[in-house]
């Protein structure tokens, strides 16, 4: 006697490792996504997947990617559900599923506003939003004479310090990769004391610059400025929209919005650290 279809709300979430980067990546495509496999790569050795594989036996039907940071904090990212599956709950079931795991620990995550009604009833609150932006830097504003040169390993130490100090959370397992996901790094240093640091790693045809930390806005703005002196492609970027003079700035030099999603959390009234020196995240997925 044939068994009955597994209702999608029942089926078993797992682990996700490397070997499923290209059906996380082909997920990507099937839901409009750029395929990101550079970044998949990343986030599923930086974090831990999970992933609900598809009954037909093809690949992922759902997927997302957790971050964690010290005991504290973790970050949700790149929930996708396949077309064919969508709005039938999959996508609350792999929720769930990761909210268990995480236990007490507080949660963040980009949404788009798509995904924002589901996020609110599982009760995460936004606490401010990030503006994703695109496009060809022109140099037509030029950036203050910020002191900025290219990283070395010797500067290692120095960044994860002053990224503990803004972040508020120990993002050493995170960083430490850096150097080999990205294309270019650059450290802002006056008196010889690092003020900040940005990367520039490539997505598609694009350059994320992405985590950027810095001690003020023509800080921020000199390291994107060096960074776009280093590559031909298009920059794009998450800018937390508080840093109002940041963004007007990099629309003056061609970079355009592209999108505005909600910051959120769970279990916690905010984000820790200082978002005062904190302009945009490594990617959406990892803060």
């Amino acid at each position: 006697m044939p068994t009955s279809p597994t209702p999608l709300a029942q089926l078993p979430v797992r682990h996700l490792t490397s070997d499923d980067l290209l059906a996380c990546a082909d997920l990507s495509e099937n839901r409009g996504w750029p395929r990101e496999e550079h970044k998949w790569g990343f986030l599923l050795t930086a974090g831990t997947g999970y992933g609900i594989d598809d009954p037909s036996g093809k690949g992922l039907l759902a997927c997302c990617v957790v971050t964690s940071y010290d005991p504290g904090l973790a970050a949700i990212g790149m929930v996708l559900v396949a077309e064919r599956y969508a709005r039938q709950g999959v996508g609350r079931r792999l929720m769930r599923h990761v909210l268990a795991e995480a236990g007490d620990t507080a949660l963040t995550l980009h949404a788009t506003p798509n995904g924002q009604p589901l996020y609110e009833e599982l009760g995460f609150t936004e606490t401010s939003r990030a503006e994703m932006v695109c496009g060809r830097f022109t140099f037509t504003t030029p950036a203050p004479a910020v002191p900025v040169r290219p990283a070395t390993a010797e500067d290692l130490q120095a960044i994860l310090r002053l990224d503990r100090e803004v972040f508020g959370l120990d993002r050493t397992h995170v960083l430490t990769r850096l150097p080999a996901f990205a294309d270019h790094l650059r450290v802002a240093e006056e008196d010889g004391e690092i003020t900040g640091f940005a990367a520039a790693w490539p997505n598609m045809d694009t350059h994320v610059v992405g985590p950027l930390v810095a001690r003020d806005t023509g800080t921020a703005q000199a390291l994107i400025a060096s960074l776009a002196a280093a590559t031909d492609r298009p920059l794009r970027t998450d800018i937390d929209v508080r840093h109002t003079p940041l963004l007007r700035w990099v629309k003056e030099n061609g970079i355009d919005s592209v999108a505005s999603n909600a910051v959120m959390v769970r279990s916690l009234p905010d984000l820790p650290g200082d978002w005062r020196r904190r302009f945009a995240p490594l990617t959406v997925a990892a803060g």
